[in-house]
């Protein structure tokens, strides 16, 4: 009312003189007021002193205090929710409306909270359908849009698609706990394969500091893996993002999933980081993030402790970037396995940087089937710490995940221009370093600097070489056992350069 006052003239009388210039700041007065209140849509002009109108809130965190609990009367005490605005070594996870410098204003558009489509969060009852109205809503928006799972619930959802494309941006902020049936035979008649399924979705954000729970035990129990009796079937993947591209997903919580976590397949422009995974040791199948059919990927801060590989990257992925990952245990991170069924894959210009390996079953590995096609190619491994890590180093392209013995085949995935740099730490095998490559393709270009492996007693370990060739630099240990081994200053004086160029 007060911006109105200042507007309103000193009188308006409306006589013949002034009749056209009253009619004109009428309008322009109900102009102002469509522009400010317009019901179902979000403000078109909004005012940054006003809290209502314009929420400036940090872009790592959108937390409302009125969720958590603050009456903002004036009379009831909300000094519990300070905590949210300083926390020492941290961004601050709220910022006050009253600062336009306080942080990026949040975007317009909707807002939508799962509990108001009708989901409990109880655990107990099924919100599915909730989840699957809100996001019709959220995909259907000519304008941004969120969908908030609340803190403090724990929201029962069965398999669920969430299909593209969408007409804006939509961000699935988790706060609370969305929790799997423990039941597997809730997939009858379903996909065993999908839990929660994201597809041919553009500019998806999935944020948030909430936990999603697979529940995976039951499944777990059934796997050949754990019981050689029971038969090899399908179990869920707990996250799919499929045909997605301009993807964000950061600072969620994953637990036991049925079988991998997060999988991202066919997808284009992913950004992953601040996330955690966990499973048992002894869960099967349970890779941490597995990349399909992607390009363009970057994974970074984040901890990954399961049952299978931390990150696999498999078929026809390029442009790899994984970065500051602690990983374990697990089986560690690994390219492949590729060529299965003698097919055609193709893994190249992978890099992964600064790395934290703990009792992993493996260290840095690529897997290949023999009668495969492809090649595996421009992949380097680069400041990796190491910790009580068995097979610390593995180029395996005899792979055979098979309870019946697999078949010598002539085929196979070509790989070359393999690096690994500055690698430390300790074995709990004897041999640290396994490069059993193909009779017919050779592995070539392989490369070793400051790899510096000791058993976990604290003595040297070996190395295994079959139809492995390439060079070092620096000090190696266990020394290289290359079939056509060269050191970085001989091939530098032979050929007038860098050892690398002939790369």
């Amino acid at each position: 009312m007060s911006f109105f006052f200042f507007l309103t003239p000193p009188s308006c009388s409306c006589s013949s003189s002034s009749r056209f210039a009253c009619l004109i700041f009428t309008v322009f007065i109900f102009l102002v007021s469509f522009l400010i209140n317009v019901e179902g849509f979000a403000p078109l002009l909004q005012f940054p002193h006003s809290p209502a109108g314009s929420p400036w809130l940090s872009r790592e965190k959108v937390l409302n205090v009125n969720q958590l609990g603050a009456k903002g009367d004036g009379i009831q005490d909300d000094t519990d929710f300070s905590f949210l605005i300083n926390v020492e070594g941290f961004e601050p996870l709220l910022q006050l409306p009253h600062s336009r410098a306080a942080g990026p204003r949040l975007e317009t558009g909707k807002i939508l909270y799962v509990n108001d489509f009708g989901a409990k969060g109880d655990g107990i009852q099924d919100d599915t359908d909730a989840f699957r109205n809100a996001w019709k809503i959220a995909c259907a928006s000519i304008t941004k849009a969120s969908i908030v799972i609340p803190h403090d619930k724990k929201f029962l959802v069965r398999p669920i698609s969430f299909a593209g494309p969408c007409r804006a941006k939509v961000t699935v902020t988790i706060s609370g706990a969305i929790i799997a049936p423990k039941d597997p035979e809730v997939w009858h008649g379903l996909n065993p394969q999908k839990w929660l399924y994201f597809h041919g979705v553009n500019h998806l954000t999935v944020r948030g500091n909430g936990i999603i729970n697979g529940r995976g035990h039951k499944w777990w129990s059934q796997s050949c893996k754990i019981n050689a009796t029971n038969p090899c079937e399908h179990a869920p993947t707990a996250i799919i993002f499929h045909r997605c591209q301009k993807l964000r997903v950061r600072d969620i919580a994953l637990i036991n999933s049925q079988r991998t976590h997060i999988a991202f397949t066919n997808s284009f422009r992913v950004v992953v980081s601040g996330i955690k995974m966990m499973a048992p040791s002894t869960s099967p199948n349970t890779d941490g993030l597995h990349i399909s059919s992607s390009s363009r990927v970057n994974i970074k801060d984040s901890i990954i402790r399961t049952g299978d590989d931390c990150i696999s990257i498999v078929g026809n992925s390029s442009i790899i970037r994984i970065r500051n990952i602690a990983c374990g245990p697990g089986h560690g991170i690994s390219v492949g396995s590729l060529g299965m069924g003698n097919s055609w894959s193709q893994v190249h210009d992978v890099i992964v940087d600064q790395a934290f390996l703990a009792h992993t079953k493996n260290g840095l590995r690529i897997k290949t089937w023999q009668g495969g096609r492809g090649f595996a190619s421009q992949i380097t491994f680069q400041n990796i710490l190491m910790e009580n890590v068995s097979h610390p180093l593995i180029i395996d392209q005899y792979y055979c995940d098979s309870l019946l013995p697999c078949p010598n085949q002539t085929l196979a995935v070509k790989v070359a221009n393999i690096s690994f740099v500055a690698i430390k730490g300790t074995s709990a095998t004897e041999e640290s370093v396994r490069f059993a490559c193909s009779d017919s393709f050779p592995c070539e270009k392989l490369y070793l600097e400051e790899v510096q492996l000791l058993s976990n007693t604290g003595k040297n370990t070996s190395s295994y070489c079959w139809q492995a060739q390439g060079l070092t630099s620096g000090s190696v240990e266990p020394p290289a056992c290359f079939s056509s081994n060269g050191t970085f200053i001989r091939q530098q004086a032979e050929s007038g350069g860098s050892a690398l160029q002939s790369f």
